[in-house]
């Protein structure tokens, strides 16, 4: 009964040390070609930097009505809805970094997010990272008076609707 146990145990062994240089062996000539004129492969591409946006962050820090809409042809009197929300306003803030104080979707807790430009000309406001990404939110328009902007996210852009932003009284 002990023979037979050192005898399993030394063949899982001995398995465990083949595999284990099998392995190697591979990881080893992953990079080999046989075809000499096979090019080296491409690095990795970096994360670009933020591109920054059209929009300052100084634009939009402010008191705002808010309020919201799905349907295109509500977007009118959404504005309205919004002025009238300027008795209990949306503030956002000025970032100690340079970005803007708002809520994340489905975050109770406001933190700092920054406008950021995209090669394609939108600019969004979210989390460090790259423009358009799940937690940032599109700015629709922006005039200077109402802001426009709608989720990334499809989930929370089909909550949330298009968020309708009307400065409350002369910009600050």
């Amino acid at each position: 009964m002990v023979s037979s146990f050192r005898v399993r145990a030394i063949a899982n062994w001995g398995v465990v040390g083949a595999l284990t240089i099998f392995l190697g062996a591979c990881s080893s000539f992953s990079g080999f070609s046989f075809s000499p004129s096979s090019p080296a492969p491409a690095p990795e591409p970096g994360v670009a930097p933020e591109m920054p946006a059209t929009i300052r962050s100084d634009e939009i820090v402010g008191r705002w009505g808010l309020a919201s809409y799905q349907n295109p042809a509500d977007r009118a009197r959404t504005e309205k809805a919004a002025l009238a929300q300027c008795k209990q306003p949306y503030v956002i803030g000025a970032g100690q970094s340079g970005g803007v104080i708002m809520h994340l979707a489905d975050q109770a807790t406001p933190q700092e997010l920054r406008l950021k430009g995209s090669p394609g000309g939108k600019n969004f406001i979210g989390p460090s990272g790259p423009a358009g990404g799940e937690q940032d939110r599109e700015i629709v328009s922006f005039d200077g008076r109402v802001l426009v902007t709608r989720f990334v996210d499809k989930d929370a852009a089909t909550r949330y609707g298009n968020m309708v932003y009307v400065r409350c009284g002369p910009r600050a």
